[in-house]
């Protein structure tokens, strides 16, 4: 059966952002086979493929896509192993993120609480290694089920060939654009409940009602209701930074932290503390990395510094006025939105010397 594909499809409202053209194929795909026809609908025609999930990590050009939108909306939580201490689940990759992490929750299991309110699907957040208040996906991520779109046949990549790093991992870096995410097989746990390592996060647990420290407990009703005190503060501390994806919220439009917190080698650090004290900073956010081989800078800290207040705006886009770190629309196009992260990339380089790395993926030509 071959496929029946859209033509000249709307793609703002397939993005958190909002922007970008029409696609000149697309094709929702809810099963494998689905998949596989589409894939192989592309490679007949010689079209190039952009994969596509929540759309809250990407950005369409305002030309559109000249090839085939593949849009992944495969369904389904499955138990594959559970003991005492944990459960292994194996998640398909259209399953919405947020939605599995509230069935996480609703059953007990710990590990991805903290990552609660990520808009997005499941099959992205091993590319982007996602990751917020002290947890990481590929502290969970038991294994990656992926087709292989050059040989078309299925491969399953363990958490050490993932080649995680900080928001980063093999599917975007060497083998970017070789693979299809179809499925992600997650380990939770029963027994154990991470304390929350931010201070941000700790005092949102202490304003909540009646607060009290996540318990170990292994009561499932004390563990359950742990665990959502920990969400409902990730998510009121995400709501208040517009970071939750909400209609009512016009700084929501946007595709979430727009740079990652730069990374600098310890070679680079004397550099980076020279330049802050000839600006006049002798006091910076600045933090060893996990590595312990390099420190990591905050990115809204640069913006900020370099010139760029919350609710920054020119030509129909702007910076949100809630978090210096997202970018929104306000009405404007992929090209304003792009001329302003550029200017926002020099500005921070002139000021510490400092290149910023945009996190949402660009798809289509880049206007100059």
């Amino acid at each position: 059966m071959s496929p029946n594909p859209e033509r000249a499809k709307e793609l703002q409202a397939l993005t958190t952002l909002e922007l970008g053209g029409k696609a000149e194929y697309y094709i929702a795909a809810r099963s494998l086979e689905e998949i596989l026809q589409a894939l192989s609908f592309a490679r007949d025609r010689k079209l190039p493929v952009c994969l596509l999930g929540g759309g809250s990590n990407t950005i369409f050009s305002d030309q559109g896509f000249s090839g085939l939108v593949l849009h992944l909306q495969t369904k389904g939580v499955e138990l594959i192993d559970e003991d005492e201490r944990s459960a292994l689940l194996d998640v398909q990759a259209g399953e919405v993120w947020d939605d599995f992490v509230s069935h996480c929750i609703a059953h007990g299991l710990a590990g991805v609480e903290c990552l609660s309110g990520i808009p997005g699907y499941v099959g992205a957040v091993p590319i982007q290694n996602v990751g917020a208040y002290g947890q990481e996906v590929s502290r969970t991520i038991e294994s990656v089920r992926c087709l292989d779109r050059i040989t078309f046949e299925q491969v399953v990549f363990t958490n050490s060939q993932c080649d995680f790093a900080y928001r980063q991992s093999r599917f975007k870096s060497y083998d970017k654009n070789r693979y299809v995410v179809l499925s992600v097989a997650f380990r939770l746990w029963r027994k154990t409940i991470e304390e929350p390592r931010y201070e941000e996060l700790k005092q949102a647990m202490a304003d909540l009602p009646g607060a009290q420290a996540a318990s170990r407990s292994a009561r499932p009703e004390e563990r359950i209701e742990a665990l959502l005190r920990l969400r409902q503060a990730v998510l009121a501390l995400r709501k208040k930074k517009s970071m939750v994806v909400d209609p009512h919220d016009p700084e929501s439009k946007s595709a979430g932290s727009f740079f990652m917190n730069p990374v600098i080698p310890q070679s680079g650090i004397e550099d980076f503390r020279r330049k802050m004290t000839e600006a006049g900073f002798e006091e910076y956010p600045c933090f060893p990395a996990e590595s312990g081989q390099a420190y990591k800078l905050s990115a809204a800290w640069l913006v900020e510094k370099s010139g760029f207040a919350k609710g920054y705006s020119e030509n129909g886009v702007g910076i949100s006025a809630s978090h210096s770190l997202a970018l929104v629309n306000r009405g404007g196009s992929t090209k304003a939105l792009m001329e302003l992260s550029r200017k926002i990339q020099k500005r921070v380089l002139d000021f510490s010397g400092v290149w910023l790395e945009r996190e949402p993926v660009l798809v289509g030509p880049e206007e100059a």
